[in-house]
């Protein structure tokens, strides 16, 4: 039996896709809501007795292992690895090339220096500050145990050379984000830890791997480079993905259908100590529409706690908003005065009352009702408008018509006007914000330039255009004929008059001076396309500044796979249209033309 057969024969497929969907027998299958796709109606089905899965809304299908790939983006080597770790399978099969994959070379990475920060912490005398500083901040040593909290002193190379001994190469270390490359530093030489002098937080991602840590400084000196240090973005990090302690909270976020959100790892620490297990953390960091939508494979609902500070609710709100437009239902935590200045503080008072404010938390929108009245006069006009201007967005972005109309009732009730006068408001601050919005697309190229049309962009991208846009991004971060050349010219005319020029554009420059430099593209167009293209610019230095020669080709195969099978598909949906009007008309030619476009 094949490494691949064995992991399949171990692991349920049911309970293993049962961790990201919520799924219903529906007699010898399984049914849920798509993953991969929005939908109201369950298209998604599993079967344990074919251990396979299948959604009839996007046609998306295969095994336990193309399920992990899908939903996780990993590769298949990265898929297989952590499948037979979880099925307690001994790989035989391609063990080179799973060790050989660098994201689980840096993950290995990750595991070594955790555990050697956690053996320093608590087995060196040099941690006793160390120590000391974690017990009266009333941790337990069970708890630093299970999070595998560590130390490391303040020394240049203590890390690295330890990291160096277990064989790791010094490349993959830098690209870790634990060591750091002094300026014209040869191999070997001009090394330094990037973590000196600092209690240890290992970050998990969802499976418990460790991708990153953060690490808190014990002494605070001109020198410390500031109170907390966090890895920085990996292949195998990003901070707009992870969520700590989720991988600790993950079940109890699903059984009781709730995921309570605090700010720092402490909070979450000290919460999971306390008894309340269903608690992670954004970790300083706004929520962003990535944690939002891993959250919202275990709950539905979340309870929101964070600084009452300005810079605090500001931060708060960027993440309540996204969570509310993906239809979350939020409430929002309130520690009373007095209580403690966060769940960390609040725990160490007085347990009790941190479980209570979690129990009786607010409705978010009471929460921002109770805001926007407050200090008003709904007497006063000014105030009254006031008041409907700080509500209408916010009740503008519930997905639901039935909840919106609640909230709708309810304002115009205490303010003493009727509905349709909000509804009217409502109306009019969408036409404002659409206004703020550009609506200019681009048109075709006409003697060298390009022209303005006025046809608005969609709302929301399609997964092709998603794909398309990645595609650009890369190639403007890595331009090459080759790259340029993996996509023809009618796919990307196919994504509109933009693309076209774009395309065109390009295509003169390799044509008459057979290379290209994205200064070429943006010295010669309109301040529309300029802007849109410096935006892409920005996100592709973000993304793709750092992607190995070897993750290129990878990361190009593969959107010009998704890319093509998007648009065979929506070729054929035009195809089709055609074909019923060609045989309605009863033309037989262009019928046997269609057919042939089909083949």
């Amino acid at each position: 039996m094949s490494d691949t057969e064995q992991i399949k024969s171990k692991i349920d497929i049911v309970d293993f896709i049962g961790e990201y969907v919520q799924l219903k027998a529906a007699g010898i299958n399984h049914k849920g809501l798509c993953p991969f796709h929005s939908e109201k109606s369950p298209s998604f089905m599993a079967s344990r007795e074919r251990s396979s899965w299948h959604c009839f809304g996007c046609n998306k299908g295969g095994d336990v292992f193309t399920f992990l790939q899908e939903i996780e983006g990993m590769e298949f080597v990265e898929a297989l690895k952590y499948l037979a770790d979880k099925a307690g399978v001994e790989l035989t099969f391609k063990q080179s090339e799973v060790h050989s994959s660098q994201r689980n070379r840096l993950r290995d990475i990750n595991t070594d220096a955790a555990r050697f920060f956690h053996n320093f912490l608590m087995r060196m005398d040099a941690s006793k500050d160390a120590r000391a500083y974690l017990h009266d901040r009333g941790l337990t040593d069970e708890t630093i145990e299970a999070w595998q909290i560590g130390f490391v002193p303040d020394q240049w190379e203590l890390l690295t050379k330890y990291l160096l001994k277990k064989n790791h190469s010094i490349d993959d270390l830098v690209a870790s984000g634990l060591t750091i490359k002094r300026d014209g530093a040869q191999a070997g030489r001009g090394f330094y830890d990037r973590f000196r002098g600092r209690i240890m937080f290992p970050i998990r991602d969802v499976h418990g791997y460790t991708v990153g840590f953060t690490g808190r400084v014990l002494v605070e000196t001109e020198k410390s480079g500031g109170k907390y240090v966090n890895t920085p973005q990996t292949i195998i990090f990003d901070k707009s993905r992870v969520l700590f302690g989720l991988s600790q909270a993950k079940q109890e976020i699903k059984k009781q259908n709730l995921a309570v959100l605090v700010e720092g790892q402490m909070d979450v620490i000290a919460c999971h100590q306390a008894g309340m297990t269903n608690v992670v953390a954004s970790s300083g960091t706004a929520l962003t529409e990535e944690q939002i939508h891993i959250l919202k494979r275990y709950a539905k609902h979340m309870n929101m706690a964070f600084d009452a500070d300005e810079a605090g609710q500001k931060a708060a709100k960027r993440g309540i908003d996204i969570a509310l437009e993906q239809g979350m239902n939020i409430k929002v935590i309130q520690i009373p005065d007095g209580a403690g200045k966060d769940p960390d503080d609040c725990i160490r008072q007085d347990p009790a009352v941190w479980f209570a404010a979690v129990q009786n938390a607010q409705d978010v929108m009471q929460w921002y009702v109770k805001k926007a009245f407050a200090g008003k006069d709904t007497s006063d006009p000014k105030d009254k408008q006031a008041i409907s201007d700080e509500l209408l967005p916010e009740i503008a972005r519930i997905p639901y018509a039935i909840e919106q109309d609640h909230w709708l009732r309810g304002v115009a009730g205490r303010i003493g006007v009727d509905v349709s006068l909000l509804r009217q408001d409502m109306t009019r601050l969408a036409k404002e914000a659409q206004k703020k919005v550009p609506q200019k697309s681009l048109g075709a190229t006409r003697g060298g330039t390009m022209s303005v049309t006025s046809a608005p962009l969609p709302v929301a991208e399609t997964r092709a255009h998603i794909f398309m846009k990645r595609f650009l991004m890369l190639f403007f971060s890595h331009p090459s004929k080759d790259l340029f050349d993996t996509m023809s010219g009618t796919i990307w005319s196919s994504f509109g008059p933009r693309y076209q020029a774009l395309y065109e554009s390009i295509q003169n420059s390799y044509t008459t001076t057979n290379s290209f430099h994205i200064d070429m593209l943006l010295g010669s167009q309109e301040p529309d396309m300029t802007q849109w293209v410096n935006m892409l610019l920005l996100e592709a230095d973000e993304e793709f500044s750092a992607i190995s020669e070897r993750e290129l080709e990878h990361e190009t195969a593969l959107l010009v796979e998704e890319i093509t099978k998007e648009w065979k598909k929506n070729r054929r949906v035009a195809l089709q249209q055609q074909l019923e009007e060609a045989e309605a008309a009863g033309d037989t030619e262009r019928v046997q033309d269609i057919l042939k476009q089909f083949q």
